[in-house]
């Protein structure tokens, strides 16, 4: 997506979430919509996207490589549908669609995408909901701290039996358990407590 046209056709929550997602992801987002929810209006007020005050028109969607549909108009999602020269995406309404977004979930290097085919974009939303709680934002720091002490006992533990067992451990349910219930400082001290004593 890095530079690509992206359009959204809706200026509510979910043109937001899209608009959101499409940013991080680096396109060149453009919002038509004759009104707004305020944190659209303080992405564009920041130049984060253009915003054309208005209702849709054929012209918005030119050269566009991704569209996203999301007003409360069916006709004028059916017109986008139709319009769109490239990958489109009418929220909530996968016969119109030719590509479905999942809904993901990022924990530093870990990224859930949830998906039902289209069959409920609701139900994915709850199921990604439980995942975030499942796993905080405790777990991307835990696994940015197992990548700098796997790389730390791939130089020091020499004996492989050890190294793998070592390695294995800061996988393990008990350390997830631990890091869930006591956090990300107790299961450090574990982890590197063990490391040394392997390691001594």
């Amino acid at each position: 997506m890095q530079g690509k046209k992206a359009v959204i056709i809706g200026g509510g929550r979910v043109a937001e979430r899209k608009a959101v997602t499409l940013i991080e992801a680096g396109a060149r987002v453009t919002v038509v919509s004759p009104e707004v929810s305020e944190k659209l209006a303080q992405l564009a007020g920041r130049k984060l996207i253009r915003y054309v005050p208005r209702r849709y028109r054929k012209k918005d969607i030119e050269k566009a490589f991704v569209v996203i549909a999301a007003t409360d108009s069916p006709e004028t999602n059916t017109r986008i549908s139709k319009d769109a020269p490239g990958l489109v995406n009418v929220v909530d309404v996968p016969p119109l669609c030719n590509f479905i977004a999942p809904s993901v979930i990022e924990r530093g290097p870990l990224t859930f995408a949830i998906s039902t085919g289209g069959t409920s974009p609701a139900f994915a939303k709850t199921v990604r909901k439980e995942l975030e709680k499942l796993y905080g934002p405790e777990t991307g720091a835990y696994l940015k701290f197992i990548s700098t002490v796997r790389k730390k006992a791939l130089g020091v533990l020499e004996d492989p039996k050890k190294r793998e067992s070592f390695l294995k451990s800061l996988a393990s349910a008990e350390n997830l358990r631990m890091l869930r219930s006591e956090g990300l400082q107790a299961v450090r001290k574990k982890v590197l407590d063990r490391f040394s004593s392997l390691a001594g």
